[in-house]
This record gives structure tokens, C-alpha cells and sequence, in this order.
């Protein structure tokens, strides 16, 4: 299965800020459940990435309750990226190799169209799973294909 078959999930996903934005406002963005806001400029590429884990890890050099550090100073500029006509598989093999919750999904200009989440590769890849069992169910007693 290709990740463009999935792209309405990836899409939901698609966080970004702007490099000039500060460390507390990429936290607030993370607050709602995220796992991981992009940082991208206007033409939509992307520069970096900023987990909850690079957040915990800058609090650390903020002083007092305000913290006016640059998100650019947190953020993984190092990134896996995927584009929509990889194999889900292949990229699911590589989440599970590098510990990866999320990957950006860019198109070939490098745009980003959104986040691949762990859940949702997973939960696609069932689906095919169980497809493929009725379907060799089916001709297994010989109902044919659907």
C-alpha cells in the first residue's frame, strides 16, 4: 500500500511555525496532544522538527517563567521525510529501526503535505492484512474474488 492512500490522516496532522517563532509558542502547539510541530518557512519547506522531548530538553536553558528562546534552537534539523508514493511498509520498517512516532510527508518539490503517524500506518496496514486474509479465504472455498 502506497502512503498516498492514506493522505486524509497525514494531512489532518500538518502543524507548522515559522522559524522566527519562539520555544514557548511551539510548546503551547505540542500542549494539545501533538507529538510534533514542524517548523517551515513560507514556501512551505521544511526546516527542522520540534518534539515534546526537544522542548523538555530547552526549558532547561530558559530563564524564569518566560522563555523567549528561538524554536529554531530545539528543533531536529535532520529529519526523515517520506513522500505520498513510498510503500507504507517500507517506511513502517524504518519508524520501527529508528524508534520514529511521526515522519513528515513531503511531495517531490519538498512542500509538506503532512504527518505519518505511527497509529495511523499501523491501523492501514492491518486493514490490508485483513483484506488480503478474505481474499484468500474467498478462493480458499472457492466463493472466487470480490
Amino acid at each position: 500500500m502506497l502512503v498516498e492512500k492514506i493522505m486524509a490522516d497525514i494531512r489532518k496532522r500538518l502543524l507548522c511555525i515559522e522559524p522566527t517563532a519562539t520555544l514557548m509558542q511551539a510548546a503551547r502547539l505540542l500542549d494539545d496532544g501533538r507529538d510534533m510541530v514542524l517548523v517551515c518557512d513560507q514556501a512551505a519547506q521544511l526546516a527542522g522538527v520540534i518534539t515534546k522531548t526537544d522542548v523538555v530538553r530547552m526549558i532547561g536553558h530558559c530563564d524564569g517563567a518566560r522563555c523567549t528562546a528561538p524554536a529554531t534552537d530545539a528543533m531536529t534539523r535532520d529529519v526523515l521525510t517520506s513522500t505520498p508514493k513510498a510503500w507504507l511498509h517500507d517506511i513502517w520498517k524504518t519508524m520501527q529501526t529508528r524508534e520514529l512516532k511521526n515522519v513528515p510527508i513531503v511531495d517531490e518539490n519538498g512542500a509538506l503535505l503532512g504527518i505519518l503517524n505511527a497509529r495511523d500506518a499501523l491501523q492501514a496496514l492491518l486493514q490490508e492484512v485483513r483484506y488480503e486474509e478474505e481474499l484468500l479465504h474467498d478462493y480458499a472455498m472457492s466463493l472466487g474474488y470480490r
